[in-house]
């Protein structure tokens, strides 16, 4: 299916986004909704923003969403998703039929990997890894302009692997809420990195950074830890796929020590004489998982 317009869908547990992207990747349109509750609900919310684009563009086009899930290729039905509502459900089916055509459905941090690929701050790389560091810890990969999915669609989910070379202090790490004991998840997504800082009740790590600028010792100290952490985690993630560039979205990928200190920190892990992987810092910020949506589509 080949027009001229592309529709990107971000299918969120709070908030679900469009946007309309001309051939060239010129933004036309975007509009954003509450996520409302229920399934059918968000199926119909979907299905109404696209039909008002449509209707706005005076032409159909195609339609791809993003998801905090997979479907999975054994069942058909959408696997892991926190936003659970979409759990267990033939969600590319019903929107599909909602919506009378094909639609591609692909997992939330393979459209930010693909959108900083295309034209974001990974273009022209051949092997960009999409990393998103907000309330979880999801990855993305994408080689030579494509999703490297895998057959259980669950590829560059480094965010449910342990802690590489962990501390002693550090073992056995915090249960997961995939049944996990210490994965790397709960030890450098946003809330965890609050809970270092400022104990178990928190959950919010916007203000650290400022905080450790002014000089409170506890929010430097805790900043240290995640950012050596992470770089850990990377660089496992750099052992096994070699990428020309890892690409950091989310929230935490607003902190400016991050991309002073991993470069620093990275060379110590990874199995070679010297480290060329660039960290860097999104292009297209919270538009790239929409826009990525819009790319499932080929160019044309």
């Amino acid at each position: 299916m080949m027009t001229r317009h592309r529709i990107g869908i971000d299918l969120g547990g709070t908030k679900i986004e469009i946007a309309v992207l001309e051939q060239d990747g010129t933004e036309v349109l975007r509009h954003r909704v509450p996520t409302p509750r229920g399934y059918q609900a968000s199926l119909d919310a979907i299905a109404g923003l696209v039909r008002d684009a449509e209707s706005e563009l005076g032409a159909t086009a195609t339609v791809g969403i993003g998801i905090p899930g997979v479907i999975s290729p054994a069942t058909g039905l959408v696997k892991n998703a926190n936003s659970i509502a979409l759990n267990g459900h033939r969600f590319d089916e019903d929107i599909s039929q909602a919506l009378d055509r094909e639609v591609r459905v692909e997992n939330d941090a393979n459209c930010f990997a693909l959108s900083e690929a295309v034209d974001g701050a990974g273009a022209g790389c051949r092997m960009v890894f999409g990393i998103i560091l907000g309330t979880g810890c999801g990855g993305g990969i994408v080689a030579d302009g494509k999703v490297h999915r895998g057959p259980h669609r669950i590829a560059g989910e480094w965010g449910h692997n342990p802690l590489p070379w962990p501390t002693l202090e550090e073992i056995p790490g915090k249960h997961c809420w995939c049944g996990q004991w210490g994965c790397l998840e709960t030890f450098v997504a946003g809330p965890a990195l609050a809970r270092d800082c400022d104990g178990p009740d928190a959950h919010d790590a916007s203000g650290i950074p400022g905080r450790a600028a002014a000089g409170e010792r506890k929010a430097q100290e805790a900043l240290a830890r995640h950012v050596d952490r992470l770089a850990r985690g990377m660089a496992q993630m750099i052992n096994l796929l070699d990428p020309d560039v890892i690409v950091l979205g989310g929230g935490l990928s607003n902190m400016d020590h991050l991309y002073e200190e991993l470069p620093r920190l990275l060379p110590r892990h990874i199995f070679n004489d010297a480290t060329t992987t660039k960290v860097v810092r999104n292009r297209h910020g919270d538009s790239s998982g929409v826009r990525g949506a819009a790319w499932l589509w080929p160019t044309g």
